[in-house]
């Protein structure tokens, strides 16, 4: 029935009534839920201004997914932090994207793809259920419009990590968060850290489109004092490797690419053998950094700058294994970009570069200390 001639009265619209209604509706359960998740998901970093907001997203939105990241458990209280030997931490950002964005779903399919997996890997003689104590911390709170808050975010949520000396995992997100992810892991690195990044573009632009970006991450993390950029070394750069600032800055900073024509002239272990030389020199740890893109599109669509030319599925895991071995205090995977994918492969090609990075490390005595405590005993 149409009240078309009835005088519209604010008091009379369903509207009103809405309002009237939701104040009426009792708030207990929702401020128990609210203080317990301040509580659990910890204080933002000081760059926060709504202290609403906390550092590890408790309350998820369109993107977020607390998974977990399989065969861990979810840590909702991240006040219990510090007895396991490596948490999953999600970093769905994908503003410093300029081109295809969607690397913000990337924690959310590699941790759906994480399902199909069970630990044990029989290629490293390592069930990872035994061997380590694993935790998903969920995803940290990124701040969409503001990639410089979101940057301390992240970097906050690596040192609490590394403060407590469990191995981060790192599930991108765009490859800006390269950035400060070794920001946050820095300070507690008692020397030089080496980065051994995979990538077909080299990231070490100063800015990009006047902001810090995804292209930019290695300028950035190399004038960290003990990040230096001659620990730098860029595995699988070719074919569109960034624009020409890129390469001029890479030479002028004495970083060292890797790129495919390298690996087809000297091969995998060679290779492997002088990326770790670079990273390790006067170092004391190294971090991964993995851009999904470095892979061929025909193994990993589901990229926002996709290259051809890159590594095979199979190259990728040796060579993420290989250098794992050696021992690495964290690493992530970024640029996975569920809205490009085909079948979901590229998110289950992340996973297994995970998967095999944490079985190397299991294998070479290099992580896990149930199984280091159980030596002693035995």
């Amino acid at each position: 029935m149409s009240d078309s001639d009835t005088p519209i009265r604010r008091e009379d619209t369903h509207g009103a009534w809405i309002m009237d209604a939701e104040s009426r509706l009792d708030r207990r359960r929702a401020r128990e839920r609210f203080e317990m998740n301040q509580a659990f998901g910890l204080p933002a970093a000081e760059s926060i201004r709504d202290r609403n907001l906390t550092l590890f997203s408790r309350t998820p939105v369109g993107y977020d997914h607390f998974g977990p990241f399989n065969p861990s458990r979810f840590l909702e209280d991240m006040r219990q932090l510090g007895d396991q030997d490596v948490v999953f931490i999600g970093a769905p950002y994908d503003g410093g994207t300029p081109y295809r964005s969607g690397a913000r779903y990337g924690p959310q399919g590699m941790r759906t793809m994480s399902g199909l997996q069970r630990g044990y890997l029989p290629d490293f003689g390592v069930d990872l259920n035994e061997a380590l104590v694993m935790v998903d911390a969920g995803d940290v709170t990124v701040i969409p419009g503001n990639l410089e808050k979101s940057f301390d975010q992240i970097a906050k949520a690596v040192s609490y990590a590394a403060e407590r000396s469990v191995f981060p995992v790192i599930l991108g997100g765009d490859h800006s968060i390269g950035y400060p992810t070794i920001r946050g892991m820095s300070p507690f690195i008692d020397g030089n850290i080496g980065i051994i990044h995979f990538d077909r573009h080299a990231d070490t632009g100063e800015f990009g489109l006047d902001e810090r970006s995804n292209g930019t991450p290695f300028f950035h993390a190399t004038n960290i004092p003990n990040a230096p950029p001659t620990n730098l070394v860029q595995v699988g750069i070719g074919r569109s490797l960034g624009p020409r600032s890129f390469v001029s800055n890479a030479r002028e900073r004495g970083t060292t690419f890797i790129t495919m024509r390298d690996f087809d002239r000297y091969g995998l272990e060679r290779v492997v053998e002088y990326a770790l030389e670079i990273a390790w020199k006067n170092a004391k740890a190294v971090w991964i950094s993995l851009d999904i893109d470095v892979i061929d599109p025909a193994f990993a669509p589901g990229t926002g700058s996709p290259v051809p030319g890159g590594f095979n599925s199979r190259e990728i895991l040796r060579l993420v294994a290989d250098v794992a071995a050696e021992g690495v205090v964290g690493m992530e995977v970024v640029e996975v970009a569920p809205p490009y994918d085909i079948a979901d492969v590229t998110s289950l090609l992340g996973v297994w570069t995970i998967l095999e990075a944490l079985g190397s490390l299991v294998e070479s005595g290099k992580l896990g200390r149930r199984r280091t405590d159980d030596a002693r005993t035995s």
